[in-house]
């Protein structure tokens, strides 16, 4: 079973955080490019989803979502887009660009031409730095990056995709950390590392594929007990090199109204 237990040999009694308060928020870490997937960016953008409040007066759950145009921002603006990334930025979702770290072998200089064309282009709320080091000797490059990144974004928000437990010093770094990215038959399995129990659900991001819909309160249990404050669960899967994230799941209206106010009443 997961890994529940605490420092001190504690763990998360069943029902402690089960209030509609405790619900985590809902992130997207890519969808397909807005021409082949219009429809997806669409839905990422209709009132209640995020927080601009729907029908019944209330804000949804998606708290951001990732633009990646062409393994970052692309060479020229993308007619496409700009006007899904407006849109999305409109309904209270926070936008991020999408920089790939290749576990720190990225030079600095690209990461940050890379992050002044997403903001000129597309104005980006933060970023979401893909395949960031973990590692205790790659930190404070990391650090260094991330205070420019939101040097140039006025604050915006940073998430550092490890995939899994970090060094902790990452934890100081960003605003929010993916600390497990993976599949569904790995994650019902996982453990969280002991000094992730010292930071707020809240700096915490699951990313989980190939989950069934019948498999979902038992995943979201699963973030509950880790600590984990967001999530991005699909029931697409990777098989042959596939990307799960190019369609939204097919629950999506189920997974929204399980951790928000809800759009499909």
């Amino acid at each position: 079973m997961p890994y529940l237990t605490r420092p001190g040999g504690t763990g998360r009694p069943p029902g402690a955080s089960g209030g509609p308060g405790d619900r985590p928020g809902l992130a997207v870490p890519g969808c397909a490019h807005p021409m082949l997937a219009p429809a997806e960016w669409a839905e990422l953008s209709r009132p209640g989803v995020g927080a601009l409040p729907g029908p019944r007066g209330v804000g949804g759950p998606l708290q951001w979502a990732v633009l990646d145009v062409s393994g970052g921002p692309g060479m020229r603006l993308d007619p496409y887009c700009a006007p899904a990334a407006a849109a999305l930025r409109q309904a209270g979702v926070a936008l991020l660009g999408h920089l790939d770290m290749r576990y720190g072998s990225r030079p600095f200089g690209e990461l940050v031409s890379e992050a002044h064309r997403f903001l000129e282009w597309y104005t980006v709320d933060g970023f979401y730095l893909a395949h960031c080091p973990g590692v205790s000797e790659r930190l404070p490059e990391t650090r260094r990056t991330v205070t420019t990144l939101r040097a140039l974004s006025g604050g915006g928000r940073t998430v550092l995709a490890h995939g899994t437990s970090p060094y902790e010093g990452y934890a100081d770094c960003a605003d929010q950390l993916v600390t497990f990215s993976g599949s569904w038959a790995d994650y019902r399995w996982s453990q969280a590392a002991e000094w992730t129990a010292g930071h707020p659900p809240e700096r915490f991001c699951h990313v989980v594929h190939g989950l069934p819909r019948t498999h979902l309160d038992e995943a979201l249990r699963i973030a509950r007990w880790q600590g984990a404050g967001t999530v991005c669960f699909t029931d697409r899967t990777a098989r042959g090199g596939q990307d799960p994230w190019e369609t939204l799941p097919g629950y999506w209206d189920e997974i929204v109204s399980r951790t928000g106010p809800g759009v499909s009443e």
